[in-house]
């Protein structure tokens, strides 16, 4: 399970890390220290931690109206997109005719031919909207939407190629719930005054797509009622966000001559072949009822709706494509009413985050070879052993584990992989066609071309070298299938300083907890510690264990219940479970790392702040952020992780050592006696 709600911070870029430009210049003037520069002192420390260590900051920066939430990944965005566009620029000047500089070149181009994309305006994609227009069965509209899959529109539901749960060795293909318009299934049927009000708009948003390829506006009207009901239908069926989170339920292998056992109107292994699903004979369904239900949906729903579905699920994946007024629309709806930007993004921003879905890869071969040392990929792999050796040390002292399950738990930590910075072998994009022809075209080749190149993982051995981020990305990852951790050079980066200009407890609370410490207990949170060393989905915790472990466990699902972020809407303790339990085990291992260090054992104070004062503030660095209403509300819905600060002041009072560092005294709002305290790692 990834960091993913740094996700929200937007897509951020690697920044400048030790010897970044390679010029050795020493900085002329010293630097404000990046912890103390952005206190509120205003603040007790001890009834909000994190307004006290980022509220200097939040107060002088307030949210740009093209972003809906703003911090400390837009600023590592910021520093690294000067760079970005000036490799982009310099490939379309160079126009390079083949390798990665063509292609990235062309991209570039096409992207931003502004001109040509307004005088197309849709044509680029009525092709496609005339197929749809010329289904006239139930058959053909099911091929239809398997043929848009595999240029990534996933109409109906959802799919993909990923590793056996239970056989890691293995590559499956999985069959899971989607196909809806509204970020998830609540939305369709939340009381909430917010959600409400963005189902209220969601009818008078597809209208206006039909509008703009010239549909009259009462028949769009009419359209967009059907669509509504449609997705309602499958929302019905669909998962709560707390219930996909458990792996056996969510795991039900089913020969694919035996799918018609759920759906016995479907030709699911006609459907799977045109997806190009080979060397398998059975597949995974995630939500066995999901189908059920949508194969009812097929047998029985009027036809014309069916097509409009596909017309506007179409328009919706590639309105970002086309001409100004799809984009409009789509900012319209999502961004502004769902999420609360108030104003787009400038072009050149939108296409560099297009573009990393593309060839972010071949991009970030360019920029490790500037941008991030030696001595930087050498200082965080040090960084992540120390991190798991006071793993092993705490699990050693355990006293409600038994010793049985210890020692498989060591050997799964000892086990874990550790990737860091960027890939050691690179992927091979030379039979990706991009050209300076129409941008929408380059975007449906490039989806075609990443749905095949995953479907040609099925029948051969796991590539457990591969990354699922490019190292520019500002995020990591645990992979319970690999038993990896995932660290791009990105997520080591602060901004406006070197590597070598930032001292070991902001680094340790900064990197070592809040992502090393934080990927490396994923492996053994509520869902990750049901995987063994190798990655297999399997129970080796013996019953006394799992029901310590719940036990433990649950008393942080019940502090998380009780906060309320936004109006009277709480964190969903169940399905930020995960995230919660990384949280608090990686700043735990985090600091007794730290303890370890020479800087700590100095104990020298750094702008009149202790070693274990920088640690936790160092942590809270990483959740810098404020966010608007609407997009808070949008993520407590939809998100498996706690908003940015109750990931600091959520896991901080479980943390003895916290108590000491700030004099936190007893009735203060970071206060919890210790009988209420998580007592776990």
């Amino acid at each position: 399970m990834c960091n993913m709600y740094k996700q929200l911070l937007a897509l951020a870029m690697v920044s400048m890390l030790a010897s970044a430009c390679g010029n050795g210049e020493k900085q002329k003037e010293a630097k404000e220290d990046p912890l103390a520069a952005h206190l509120d002192t205003t603040v007790n420390p001890a009834e909000d931690f994190f307004e006290y260590a980022n509220g200097g900051w939040i107060k002088n920066n307030p949210i740009p109206s093209e972003e809906i939430s703003y911090g400390i990944g837009q600023l590592v965005d910021k520093e690294l997109r000067v760079r970005l566009l000036k490799i982009n620029e310099d490939a379309v000047a160079k126009a390079e005719k083949t390798g990665a500089g063509q292609q990235i070149g062309d991209f570039w181009y096409s992207a931003m031919d502004t001109v040509s994309i307004e005088k197309n305006g849709y044509s680029p994609l009525k092709p496609e909207l005339d197929k749809i227009a010329a289904l006239t069965t139930r058959a053909q509209v099911m091929e239809q939407a398997v043929r848009m899959h595999n240029y990534g529109v996933d109409v109906f539901f959802s799919e993909g190629v990923a590793q056996d749960p239970k056989n890691s060795d293995v590559e499956a293909y999985h069959l899971q719930q989607g196909g809806l318009g509204l970020p998830n299934r609540d939305y369709y049927f939340s009381t909430t005054p917010r959600t409400e009000k963005i189902l209220a708009l969601y009818p008078a948003y597809i209208t206006k797509l039909f509008t703009l390829i010239g549909t009259d506006e009462a028949t769009a009207a009419a359209k967009a009622k059907a669509i509504v009901a449609l997705e309602t239908q499958m929302a019905k069926s669909s998962r709560k966000l707390e219930d996909l989170r458990d792996p056996y339920k969510n795991y039900n292998k089913i020969a694919i001559a035996g799918l018609k056992s759920i759906a016995p109107g479907t030709d699911w292994p006609h459907y799977l072949q045109m997806l190009g699903v080979q060397h398998v004979d059975s597949v995974i369904v995630g939500q066995p009822e999901f189908y059920k239900t949508l194969d009812k949906i097929m047998a029985t729903a009027d036809l014309q709706t069916l097509k409009d579905y596909l017309t506007f699920h179409l328009l919706v994946d590639y309105g970002s494509c086309l001409s100004k007024p799809f984009v409009d629309a789509n900012f319209d709806f999502y961004s502004r009413a769902i999420r609360g930007a108030e104003q787009q993004k400038e072009r050149s921003r939108r296409m560099l985050e297009a573009e990393e879905g593309v060839i972010g890869e071949a991009l970030g071969q360019l920029f490790v070879k500037e941008y991030f040392s030696a001595a930087a990929k050498a200082r965080y792999e040090q960084i992540v052993e120390n991190v798991r050796n006071a793993y092993k040390a705490r699990i050693e002292k355990l006293d409600w584990m038994s010793d049985s399950t210890k020692q498989k738990a060591i050997s799964k930590l000892m086990a874990i992989q550790k990737k860091v910075g960027y890939p050691d072998k690179w992927k091979d994009f030379s039979s990706l066609k991009i050209d300076r022809g129409p941008y929408l075209l380059n975007m449906m080749r490039a989806a075609e071309w990443w749905n095949q190149y995953e479907m040609n993982k099925l029948g051969k051995p796991v590539n457990r070298e591969e990354w699922d981020m490019t190292p520019q990305t500002y995020n990591a990852y645990y992979n319970e299938s690999n038993n990896e951790i995932v660290l791009p050079a990105a997520m080591m980066s602060v901004p406006g300083y070197t590597d070598e200009e930032l001292d070991d407890a902001l680094v340790y609370g900064y990197m070592a907890a809040s992502t090393v410490g934080h990927e490396i207990t994923h492996g053994f949170d509520d869902q990750g510690r049901q995987y063994d060393q190798k990655g297999n989905l399997c129970m080796w915790w013996s019953a006394a264990d799992t029901a310590q472990f719940n036990h433990r466990a649950d008393v942080l699902v019940q502090q998380f219940n009780k906060m309320v972020p936004i109006d009277t809407i709480h964190i969903n303790g169940h399905a930020t479970l995960g995230e919660n339990l990384a949280d608090l085990g990686g700043i735990l291992i985090g600091l007794d790392a730290f303890k370890q260090t020479e800087a700590y054992k100095k104990g020298e104070k750094i702008a009149g702040l202790t070693q274990t004062q920088r640690f936790f503030l160092g942590y809270a660095l990483g959740w810098m952020m404020t966010q608007r209403p609407e997009s808070l509300a949008d993520r407590l819905l939809t998100d498996v992780h706690s908003p940015a600060k109750y990931r600091v002041n959520g896991p901080f009072p479980n943390v003895p050592e916290f108590y000491e560092a700030f004099n936190i005294p007893a009735g203060s709002k970071m206060y919890l006696p210790d009988s209420l305290r998580v007592h776990l790692w």
